[in-house]
């Protein structure tokens, strides 16, 4: 069956770094775009980022842009998430899905988590301030 495993979560003080990863196993990976989604306590899980299927394109949420970065390694069959200058409202559980009906970063961010087919299980990013 499917399966999207996130890891890298933890506790960092703010203005720090970390890098989450998403293992994908049971899916054809590079057929899916792929996209990072958060839900802080109390609130809606919101979309962070997207990249397309081959990995050429990106989508960042506004707040996140220019400090988040998201690749893939379609060999490996994994998506990262490199979080740099870490602030304590990026504190949050952080899931990764995987969307088969586009190739387009743009169109996961838009469509955000509805269109989403897989979801993984998420890791908790605490920035302590």
């Amino acid at each position: 069956q499917v399966q999207l495993v996130e890891s890298g979560g933890g506790l960092v003080q703010a203005g720090g770094s970390l890098r989450l990863s998403c293992a994908a196993s049971g899916l054809p990976f590079s057929s899916y775009a792929m996209g990072w989604f958060r839900q802080a306590p109390g609130k809606e899980r919101e979309f962070v980022a997207a990249i397309s299927r081959s990995g050429g394109s990106t989508y960042y949420k506004a707040s996140v842009e220019g400090r988040f970065t998201i690749y893939r390694d379609n060999a490996k069959n994994t998506v990262y998430l490199q979080m740099i200058s870490l602030k304590p409202e990026d504190t949050a559980v952080y899931y990764c899905a995987a969307d088969r009906s586009t190739s387009s970063a743009a169109i996961v961010a838009v469509r955000g988590q509805s269109g989403m087919d897989y979801w993984g299980k998420g890791t908790l990013v605490t920035v302590s301030s």
